[in-house]
């Protein structure tokens, strides 16, 4: 997994939270990255119709409350995929050797098994959940 998902649990959280417009240039410092990456993240969150922007507006809005998405549906929009593949297996497992010849069949229940865990507890929680943790987290961190 690369870190748009991530970036984007950033770039939502800004924009549900924040009373100033969110420009992908101001997101951009807040991630401390570029605004062509952001815009690349955006563009996979407005696909999915997780945010959305006006014509002749600067700036972004979530099309849902953050309860209403999952972070299942933000991995979804920026992985670019169905369903969760975390592993890969190995493409050339000598078919004449006993454990190569049954390795794929012996790891995929088990890679199986998490991925679909994964799907569940990504589904389980929400945007929401996030901007709690991170008004718990800052709460916490006051000095």
């Amino acid at each position: 997994m690369d870190t748009k998902f991530s970036v984007a649990l950033h770039i939502l959280t800004m924009i549900s939270e924040s009373s100033d417009v969110m420009t992908s240039q101001a997101l951009a410092e807040s991630v401390g990255t570029n605004a062509s990456y952001i815009r690349k993240v955006i563009a996979l969150l407005k696909n999915a119709g997780l945010i959305q922007s006006q014509q002749g507006k600067a700036g972004y809005e979530l099309s849902k409350e953050p309860k209403d998405i999952s972070l299942l549906d933000i991995y979804f929009a920026t992985q670019e995929v169905s369903h969760i593949q975390l592993f890969q297996q190995h493409q050339h497992a000598n078919r004449a050797c006993p454990v190569g010849k049954h390795i794929a069949g012996a790891v995929s229940p088990i890679f199986a098994s998490v991925e679909k865990q994964l799907e569940e507890d990504l589904a389980q929680q929400s945007l929401d959940n996030v901007i709690e943790n991170l008004y718990a987290e800052a709460k916490q961190n006051r000095i």
